[in-house]
């Protein structure tokens, strides 16, 4: 027998009796966190960046954010839009676009090597175990989110953290270990090791 309109209703209603509506379980759902991605990210510089128009002054701002896994990969790029958190935002996508897999040996780099953008010029030293990341300002954020343990860096030529940051880049880019270039030669590991 069909159930009528009044029937659906009271049934409705009973159901609802049954299993009193419980806000605890909304809150919950909204006090839940994201689960904890394995990418870290470091924001590097913030510029305000600031055009005269007709009406007065539009300001923007611009984000350097890095982005690395600490177990060889990394990535950096800049944001920019009016608000900080969307200049932050555009730049972590732009940076997890942008990857660098950086080869390893041991807890150090397998080779010195001099990265180079615009005027920035960043030497990276391979160190001995135990050193620690010798760095400073944007070639640090690269390297400790690269998953480098122990490296020596200099650079030299400018303190402009962007161009600091891309001229580690470069550098980490020009690695190669000895598999790499073994088989790039079409030899074995110990005729290039030696």
């Amino acid at each position: 027998m069909p159930m009528n309109e009044n029937d659906r209703q009271n049934d409705r209603k009973n159901d609802r009796q049954d299993r009193p509506f419980e806000r605890r379980d909304r809150r919950d759902r909204r006090d839940r966190e994201q689960p904890e991605s394995e990418w870290k990210e470091r924001l590097v510089a913030l510029n305000r960046v600031t055009k005269v128009v007709k009406g007065g002054k539009n300001f923007r701002f611009a984000a350097l954010v890095v982005v690395g896994n600490e177990k060889g990969q990394v990535g950096a790029a800049i944001g920019k839009a009016k608000e900080v958190p969307e200049a932050i935002r555009k730049a972590k996508e732009a940076a997890m676009k942008h990857l660098v897999t950086v080869p390893m040996s041991g807890t150090t780099i397998p080779h010195a090597i001099d990265g180079l953008f615009g005027t920035a010029k960043v030497v990276l030293l391979p160190a001995e175990e135990g050193a620690g990341v010798i760095a400073g300002g944007g070639a640090r954020a690269v390297l400790e989110l690269a998953g480098v343990k122990d490296i020596r860096t200099k650079t030299f030529g400018t303190n402009n953290r962007i161009n600091t940051v891309k001229a580690t880049l470069e550098g980490l880019k020009g690695l190669r270990n000895a598999e790499t270039v073994a088989k790039m030669r079409g030899k074995t590991v110990e005729e290039i090791v030696g």
